[in-house]
């Protein structure tokens, strides 16, 4: 009797160590993630702590650059390598050109005179796939020339405005990505201007900066809009092409 008593008081203390260790073991686990969260935020604000003491994105980019492969910025959860012949995993100026265009998550403002160059309009119509709101105002003459990426930004749905005097040309070349960052230069958006010119890109998100290309390109927005504008004929032949709003 006091034996069976003794092995049931023992097998007590065997649960209710068992129940302590589990839930030792639980608490441990619970602290553990715990710490783990505290230790990512704490690396994310360090982070931006370590951004914010460099001050605001100041980069610039000289063409032309040579031609590598950008396959892996487009598809990102590609499981085989690109097998093109081109080089890869070597950053260039291009390269980091499409970084910064494909950063957009919410909107992005075009304002480019010539755009014929195919792996740009990728981009741009892969920003558009992913619901980025594309704005673009171009060149009333050089929107339809040979290889103009236009047309094809237009039947994806993409509105585009082109500048409605004949007397002056739209000559601008800069981006606006979410309202932040801004992306202007020399470069016009052509395969020649990227691999054969010397060009040059700058990239920044000072506001003293982004602000008046934002103010520019509202301004060319509204000055171009289709609405406000009376189709020209002449000789009976309309001579501006309107561009509305999708």
């Amino acid at each position: 009797m006091r034996v069976a008593r003794a092995f049931n008081c023992h097998l007590s203390l065997a649960d209710m160590s068992q129940q302590m260790s589990c839930k030792e073991l639980m608490k441990v686990l619970g602290l553990g993630a715990v710490a783990f969260v505290l230790g990512v935020e704490w690396l994310n604000w360090l982070k931006r702590r370590l951004r914010d003491s460099r001050g605001p994105l100041k980069e610039v980019l000289f063409f032309p650059s040579p031609q590598v492969c950008v396959e892996h910025l487009f598809i990102r959860h590609k499981h085989f390598p690109c097998a093109c012949p081109l080089p890869h995993g070597v950053e260039t100026s291009f390269s980091r050109l499409l970084v910064h265009l494909l950063s957009a998550r919410v909107s992005l403002d075009l304002c480019v005179f010539s755009f014929s160059h195919m792996e740009l309009s990728r981009a741009i119509l892969l920003l558009h796939k992913q619901g980025v709101v594309v704005r673009v105002v171009t060149d009333r003459d050089y929107m339809t020339i040979t290889g103009s990426q236009i047309g094809a930004l237009r039947k994806a749905g993409i509105c585009v405005r082109h500048e409605m005097s004949s007397a002056v040309h739209m000559h601008h070349k800069f981006a606006l990505v979410d309202s932040r960052k801004l992306i202007t230069g020399s470069l016009n958006w052509t395969l020649t201007a990227v691999q054969s010119n010397k060009e040059n890109v700058m990239v920044t998100e000072e506001p003293e900066l982004v602000g008046p290309y934002q103010q520019e390109f509202q301004k060319l927005w509204e000055a171009n809009d289709p609405a406000n504008h009376k189709p020209q004929y002449t000789n009976g032949q309309l001579n501006i092409k309107t561009c509305k709003d999708k």
